[in-house]
C-alpha cells in the first residue's frame, strides 16, 4: 500500500444535453445521466447509483480483505445497498444507507465470527465513514450446502 494521501482523479465529459462521460487514466470509461427521479432515461449509471454503488464495493473489498488477513474461509458474498435521499433543511442529500450483506462459508465454519468480520468491514469502510449518511448493516451467513 501506498502512503497517504493518495490523490483520485476522474474527469467528466458533457454536452448541454445527453450523456457525461467520466474517465480515469487506465479505465475504461463510464457513461452516466440523471435517474429517473430526476428526469433522466434511467437506463444509464448517475452520481446517486455510482455513490451507492461505491459504498457496497468498498463494503465487499474490505471484507475480503479482511476475511484474507484472518484467515477466514467463504464461497461468495452479495452485497445491496440502498440509499436514502432526502431533503434535509432545503439541502438534497443522502441520509442514510442500508448495507444488506448475505455471506454464504463452508461447513464448519464459526458463524458469528463471520459475522463479526462482516461488522469490522461495515465499520472500517472508507467510503461509508467519508459520508454524512449513516451506514446499518443487516447480515446473515449461511453454510454452503
Amino acid at each position: 500500500m501506498q502512503d497517504f494521501p493518495h490523490h483520485y482523479t476522474v474527469a467528466a465529459l458533457a454536452r448541454v444535453e445527453g450523456e457525461v462521460t467520466l474517465e480515469s487514466q487506465g479505465l475504461a470509461s463510464l457513461v452516466s445521466a440523471a435517474p429517473v427521479e430526476f428526469g433522466g432515461p434511467g437506463d444509464r449509471w448517475s452520481p446517486e447509483t455510482l455513490l451507492v454503488g461505491a459504498v457496497a464495493d468498498c463494503f465487499t473489498l474490505g471484507f475480503r480483505a479482511i476475511a484474507r488477513a484472518s484467515k477466514l474461509e467463504w464461497v461468495s458474498l452479495r452485497c445491496q445497498v440502498v440509499g436514502t435521499l432526502e431533503r434535509v433543511e432545503r439541502v438534497t442529500q443522502f441520509t442514510g444507507f442500508v448495507v444488506r450483506a448475505s455471506l454464504q462459508v463452508p461447513p464448519g465454519t464459526n458463524e458469528e465470527r463471520a459475522r463479526g468480520l462482516l461488522e469490522k468491514a461495515e465499520k472500517t469502510c472508507l467510503i461509508s465513514n467519508s459520508l454524512k449518511g449513516k451506514s446499518q448493516l443487516e447480515a446473515s451467513v449461511e453454510v454452503a450446502g
